[in-house]
């Protein structure tokens, strides 16, 4: 049996740690503007984007979190550290979402039959302050951070966008009762902005609870792994093969190759590992060699 793993390029680096830090200021300050300006101006689009920063704060207080703790060495009782909990981290960000964007909907739907007058002057400006606010917060986290291996930074960096498109939308519904009194561009801009929210959370939680019930990671095809082993000279057949994500941009694979008993084990095993890391950039892989006369099955109780 071999076991091959590479785990030094998966250690979260500082730019990270620094990308969601400055994100998290910048979000939180903005979160502040936009509540009391959304109760200054009678403005839900304000209010509304104020709740999801809200949930952008707090998310991204847990990426910040999760990042810190991945930096925690494996012990026995961890052996793979705390890599998952960036991607528990994910998964409630993108719950998270969904409440938010839920109440914005509810929220609007009162709104709609009785639109309230709306300072649409300070909401506009208050809006083009958050908007530009976004946009430094997401550059900073696609100049600093790893957006390609992160599902977590991924995660923190949608609510980001969902803050953006929020900001849009209040912009849109300002200009819109600013020149034309129509109130009613308030809340149904409101509803449009959380249909966007949902969409994106619904891409984090599916990924997320993909690698949480340890599915095979959506990159790599199981039926190609189990081709490209087989072709491999001497190895009659594949059985117990299993291929999961432990963290972003971490995937694990185990399985059990059948090989003819007069050829050299070793030399199937190495072969194997180089295969499975050079086609699929899979580089944890535990592989058990085993001729045809051993009888798994029989050592189970």
């Amino acid at each position: 049996m071999g076991h091959h793993h590479s785990q030094s390029g998966h250690t979260p680096e500082k730019n990270n740690l620094a990308a969601l830090t400055a994100s998290l200021i910048i979000t939180a300050g903005i979160m502040v503007l936009e509540f009391f300006g959304g109760l200054f101006t009678n403005s839900l689009a304000l209010l509304s984007d104020a709740g999801h920063m809200l949930s952008d704060t707090t998310a991204l207080g847990l990426s910040l979190f999760a990042a810190v703790l991945a930096l925690k060495p494996p012990s026995p009782q961890k052996t793979y550290g705390f890599y998952r909990f960036e991607i528990l981290a994910a998964f409630f960000n993108g719950v998270t979402l969904f409440v938010i964007a839920g109440f914005i909907v509810w929220e609007a739907y009162e709104r709609l039959w009785a639109p309230p007058l709306v300072n649409s002057g300070y909401m506009i400006g208050i809006a083009g302050i958050g908007l530009l606010a976004n946009l430094v917060s997401a550059r900073v986290l696609t100049w600093k951070g790893d957006m390609g291996q992160s599902i977590n930074l991924r995660s923190a960096y949608l609510h980001i966008l969902g803050d953006a498109l929020g900001s849009v939308g209040a912009i849109i519904a300002g200009l819109l009762m600013y020149f034309f009194s129509w109130y009613w561009a308030d809340p149904v801009i409101s509803v449009i902005v959380a249909l966007l929210i949902l969409r994106s959370a619904w891409v984090v939680i599916n990924e997320s609870v993909n690698i949480l019930l340890e599915g095979t990671p959506p990159t790599i095809n199981w039926e190609e792994v189990k081709e490209s082993l087989r072709t491999i000279d001497g190895v009659r057949d594949v059985h117990d093969l299993h291929i999961w994500t432990i963290t972003s941009g971490l995937a694990s694979l185990t399985c059990h190759l059948v090989i003819e008993a007069d050829k050299d084990p070793q030399a199937i095993l190495q072969t194997a590992i180089c295969t499975i890391r050079d086609q699929f950039q899979i580089n944890h892989t535990t592989i058990q060699i085993e001729t045809a006369d051993f009888n798994h099955p029989s050592c189970l109780p």
